[in-house]
């Protein structure tokens, strides 16, 4: 069954506690100062006013220090760190290379505490003051992502403005990560605040001594689902997310930026971690060798789901070529995707590269035309379509354009760097609000891929399965590899009760079952987990040898992806 709540135990010694009350009981009396950094999403005046309040119950005076009140002005903070580039590109922002001491002109000096007195700095930054205890208290980013969409949230360094996406995506979360991943090895005490009146505390040498634990063995992020005005509603009726909700759109099964991994014994005790700091304090164990060579750091698979069922087209767009990508945006690798179709038909349909007798001037023009006097287009006069059949992969380098048709449910493994959809055309669909969605169509006709059409399409990017090797009731095929594509996918067919034996060899996989009840996963060291319909699954690639087993009595199949040799 379907998990929407996956958690794993602390390790042994660490403490896991919830409240206000629970978090002031690990502080000594005073006199010390304690630096509580993170997001500007975390609700400060709750968290200064909570350990205040039981830290005074306690018998400790309180001097609180609030960082927010310090940043440079907003121009200065703006002129930092956007160039006239960005400023002219309503939809993108190069990637924010600042550290964090470039959103303030002075730091101020906190008071020398005595007695028994807490002096508490808190807010964005607190850990550039001098401090003799480190926290981070942390709110997942979709609450970030949801605030400022709502109009209720705000950027870094500019508490009095409203809030835009384009620089939380672009500025603000590249600066904080980096700020947070230097902050990982030395800190005290990390708090999840997601109910800022009950939050949960998990001591820093326990917490790393778990992410020590889960960096070797599998584990599974917490999934959820935002949604947008194209999505469908399977997610909700198949794996049990918000029936509330407008719909189901966009899924996130591990997309490692934004990614969470819950530490806990149950709901009430649980704090999430982002996975990145797996990634952060144990590339090696997580990526491997080879892997953390050409990324570094970075987790350079996601695995997502596009929900079109009873739901819409997605637009018609492209991801950045990879020299567009380091130079415009940033970002040291392009975006290539695949789209394997967890629930299609041949009379559903995914848009997928160029015609043949495509005329790119004409489809400028009526790109133009639709963008900016509202004429429809019809993006099959330019672009493919191709049966969704269940079951079938399709490739998609950087640049191709694509989209899954409606009435689809495609699992998207693709490349990390997910905020680049170059559109080309989205249907004259407003978005939630009733505006026109956002068409940055001049970077997608900067990055199309006009070479690979027709037939070559065809044969390049809708692979046929073949068999790389089979066992009794068992094989695994290769689905899709390209040569300018870093990683490939494969599938293992199980019949019922079936067995077969894996091995990481030094780079990560990422499982997802796609067919059948599940697996069972058996590393070497004698870890045990299960995985249902729809999980998707990391196996670090300090995992090594492996066996799965088919669970049920139907027969069952496993994707997987990994970095190519």
């Amino acid at each position: 069954m379907y998990r929407l709540d996956p958690r794993y135990a602390p390790a042994p010694g660490a403490v896991l506690a919830t409240g206000w009350q629970a978090a002031a009981a690990q502080l000594p009396p005073g006199p010390v100062t304690v630096a509580v950094d993170g997001p500007p999403t975390v609700d400060w005046d709750a968290l200064a006013a909570g350990l205040t309040a039981e830290l005074t119950a306690r018998g400790s005076a309180v001097r609180a220090l609030d960082l927010r009140a310090h940043h440079a002005p907003p121009t200065a903070v703006r002129h930092r760190t956007e160039s006239p580039e960005d400023a002219a590109d309503p939809y993108y922002a190069k990637l924010a290379e600042n550290p964090l001491r470039d959103f303030f002109d002075d730091l101020p000096r906190p008071p020398r505490p005595t007695g028994r007195e807490v002096v508490l700095v808190h807010g964005p930054g607190a850990a550039l003051l001098p401090h003799d205890l480190l926290w981070y208290a942390d709110l997942p980013k979709r609450h970030a992502e949801a605030a400022v969409a709502a109009g209720t949230g705000h950027n870094l360094g500019l508490p009095h403005r409203k809030g835009e996406l384009r620089r939380l995506f672009y500025i603000d979360w590249p600066v904080l990560d980096r700020h947070r991943d230097t902050l990982a090895p030395r800190l005290d005490a990390w708090l999840d605040t997601q109910d800022p009146q009950r939050p949960t505390y998990i001591d820093g040498s326990g917490l790393r001594a778990t992410l020590t634990s889960l960096a070797r063995r599998p584990v599974r992020t917490r999934p959820y689902f935002n949604s947008t005005p194209w999505g469908g509603h399977w997610a909700q009726r198949r794996l049990g997310f918000d029936p509330t909700a407008r719909n189901t759109a966009l899924g996130y099964e591990l997309i490692a930026p934004e990614a969470g991994v819950l530490i806990g014994t149950h709901p009430g005790l649980q704090a999430e971690i982002p996975f990145q700091l797996l990634c952060v304090l144990h590339p090696a164990a997580m990526l491997g060798p080879p892997v953390t060579a050409r990324f570094g750091t970075s987790f350079p698979i996601r695995f997502d789901y596009l929900d079109t069922a009873d739901g819409g087209n997605l637009s018609v767009h492209c991801h950045p070529k990879e020299r567009y990508m380091k130079e415009r945006f940033g970002w040291s690798y392009t975006q290539h995707e695949t789209y394997y179709m967890t629930l299609g038909s041949p009379d559903t349909r995914v848009f997928l590269g160029l015609r043949e007798d495509a005329d790119l001037d004409l489809f400028r023009k009526e790109i133009e035309e639709a963008a900016q006097d509202g004429v429809p287009m019809d993006p099959e006069d330019h672009v493919m379509t191709f049966p969704a059949e269940q079951g079938r992969l399709f490739m998609i380098p950087a640049g191709t354009p694509h989209a899954s048709g409606a009435g689809n449910v495609v699992l998207e493994i693709s490349a990390t760097p997910y905020l680049y959809s170059l559109r080309f055309y989205d249907w004259l669909r407003p978005d939630a609000d009733g505006r026109p969605r956002p068409l940055p169509y001049e970077h997608g006709l900067a990055n199309l891929e006009s070479e690979r059409r027709g037939d070559a399409v065809a044969h390049d990017l809708v692979q046929e399965p073949r068999t790389l090797r089979t066992g009794s009731g068992w094989r695994e095929e290769l689905l899709g590899a390209l040569d300018e594509m870093f990683y490939e996918v494969r599938r293992h067919v199980f019949d019922a009760g079936a067995e077969a034996d894996d091995d990481t060899a030094d780079r990560f996989h990422v499982l997802n079952v796609v067919e059948g009840e599940g697996v069972l996963l058996t590393t070497a060291a004698g870890e045990r987990h299960a995985l249902s319909w729809a999980e998707t699954l990391t196996v670090p690639a300090a995992v090594g040898p492996y066996r799965l087993a088919a669970i049920g009595e139907a027969p069952v199949k496993v994707v997987k992806a990994l970095v190519r040799p």
